[in-house]
């Protein structure tokens, strides 16, 4: 049966989410419909709306999320109505290239790179006013109800609180990943985290869970920096105190640079700084924020010929479906907070409050 629901539907870039009834289409083969009981804001939604990042309009946003199934479409076998599951923006098909290596995580059945907005049928499950309504990443959580195809699904303990785990849909893991995933840091070592939001506080979790002896929390606005310390930030930097740029700053507190350095904002120039500030022989720069659009970068190649290594990591180099339930066990057995990540709730009629909120970095 088709559902009628509620969703927020993003019209035009740079307005805001207008809340609409929208019709959503049943489970077609391989597909599973789900009720979203819980969904985190995220920068990269953000991005969409400013044009940063392009997706085709009209559009239903949201990526970060945790809801639980209300019907299966055909040939779907592992999910049943009433299992609790986490929607996956990086599917794991486990038949493409990254999948079957032990290297990737970015299974090639994603739409990040595409933004289609589709389905894989190469048509959409919204329909708002009689216009069809695309869909975001392949998730599209800002919704009472999604339709999601079976490989970018993850069912997680039936006990896990929805409200919490959502997180681990994205901004927790894609951080914690890249600290423990993508970089693996070692115990001991000293780290640079460039960006104090979620998804940066979440690389302090996995840079202390992995040992690092130093970790520096870096961002222009000094009000992240007590809960940046809370979760393990040793050291806080902002770098409008400091008349030389931020590289040298890092370079001078720890001798030679550090061992590694995050960039959690998407912002090139801090990109190329986070590199200049890890160690010149074997330092690792990891790129988590998502780059904006139509932009390039521009650095001295000295900087990598002297040995360091820049990485990109997207949602933290996890295999999406083996390690979110994993993920989800490791929060229920007290392994890591999430607590101090959830600043505000809102109902979704509020959506566009939350995104104001986002965007002056409360």
């Amino acid at each position: 049966q088709v559902i009628k629901c509620k969703a927020a539907v993003l019209w035009e870039a740079n307005k805001p989410f207008s809340i609409e009834e929208v019709e959503v289409a049943p489970p077609k083969e391989h597909e599973v419909r789900i009720k979203i009981m819980a969904t985190g804001i995220c920068r990269s939604d953000d991005h969409v709306i400013t044009g940063a990042l392009a997706a085709p309009f009209p559009i239903i946003l949201g990526h970060e999320a945790a809801g639980v199934v209300e019907s299966v479409g055909q040939g779907v076998t592992s999910f049943k109505p009433g299992d609790k599951v986490i929607p996956l923006f990086v599917p794991q098909c486990g038949e493409c290239t990254s999948c079957l290596s032990t290297k990737g995580n970015l299974c090639s059945k994603n739409d990040l790179a595409l933004g289609r907005g589709l389905m894989s049928d190469g048509t959409t499950r919204f329909t708002c006013k009689g216009k069809a309504v695309h869909h975001f990443m392949g998730t599209s959580t800002f919704t009472e109800y999604t339709v999601l195809h079976e490989s970018a699904v993850a069912k997680i303990d039936s006990a896990a609180p929805l409200e919490k785990v959502c997180l681990i849909g994205c901004g927790f893991s894609t951080g914690y990943g890249a600290a423990l995933q993508t970089a693996k840091v070692e115990p001991g070592s000293t780290c640079a985290v460039f960006g104090l939001g979620g998804v940066g506080l979440s690389v302090i979790i996995g840079c202390k869970a992995a040992g690092a002896s130093r970790i520096i929390a870096v961002d222009i606005n000094s009000d992240k920096f007590a809960k940046a310390r809370e979760l393990g930030a040793t050291d806080c930097v902002n770098p409008k105190d400091f008349e030389k740029p931020i590289h040298e700053v890092l370079i001078e507190m720890t001798g030679q640079g550090v061992d590694y350095s995050f960039e959690v904002i998407g912002r090139t120039d801090t990109m190329t700084a986070a590199l200049a500030s890890c160690q010149y022989n074997y330092g690792v720069s990891v790129i988590v924020g998502v780059p904006p659009a139509a932009q390039k970068i521009t650095f001295d190649p000295m900087l990598l010929f002297t040995g360091r290594s820049w990485k990109g990591s997207v949602f933290g180099g996890w295999k999406s479906k083996d390690s979110v339930p994993k993920l989800v066990a490791d929060y229920m057995n007290k392994k890591f907070v999430l607590d101090p990540l959830i600043t505000h709730t809102l109902p979704f009629a509020k959506i566009n409050e939350g995104f104001d909120l986002l965007r002056t970095g409360k």
